[in-house]
């Protein structure tokens, strides 16, 4: 199961590509929700704040997320583009750790995902106005169910949810040990390569 690199080479010499292998793991190993990542974004003043999100895909340099374009998250990304991501499988003994820039992603790209979620999700998105103050949470609740037995068809993409793109400079590799001499490995960008190293534990 273990994927390490040896000598500081790895035939993964992109890390979202060990990520992938490692979510595959997670998957297959059965891990609970082995997409969901802790997403922390900086405000203005410097304030941090943390979600916990669902990755949608994966792509050669980028992880894909999908948002409410008036939610905190994409206000926070407006203001600063800086973000990290902290996936942890508790029952795998590992962790990786993701900082990098994040950004709205092409129209395109957004529709593809909407089109991708089950129409409860589809719905949800044009029903509820995520992180907004309501007074009841039921009549969120009886117009969403209203929808789905009336709705026909999909809906359209709403033009206020998009996709968000983060472009990783750093990943890091956690693994547990028994001994607490715990495996980590840092991907740290440099130009257009990734230059490994290990961290002490």
């Amino acid at each position: 199961m273990n994927d390490r690199p040896v000598g500081g080479v790895t035939d993964e010499n992109e890390p979202l590509a060990l990520l992938d292998r490692w979510l595959s793991q997670a998957r297959e190993a059965g891990a609970p929700q082995p997409e969901a990542v802790a997403f922390v974004t900086v405000g203005e003043g410097g304030r941090p704040s943390a979600r916990t999100v669902a990755l949608k895909r994966l792509e050669s340099d980028a992880l894909l997320f999908t948002s409410a374009l008036w939610s905190r998250k994409a206000r926070e990304i407006s203001f600063n583009p800086y973000v990290s991501l902290l996936f942890h499988w508790p029952t795998m003994g590992r962790q990786v750790h993701v900082a990098g820039r994040a950004a709205v992603a092409e129209r395109e790209l957004s529709l593809e995902l909407f089109a991708e979620r089950e129409l409860s999700h589809q719905l949800q998105s044009i029903v509820s106005r995520q992180g907004e103050p309501i007074d009841d949470i039921e009549r969120l609740r009886a117009r969403h169910a209203h929808l789905m037995s009336v709705m026909e068809s999909a809906p359209d993409c709403p033009s206020d949810w998009g996709a968000i793109r983060v472009v990783p400079d750093a990943v890091e590799f956690w693994e547990q040990a028994p001994d607490r001499m715990h495996d980590r490995w840092l991907y740290a960008r440099a130009g257009g390569l990734w230059r490994i190293s290990r961290l002490s534990p």
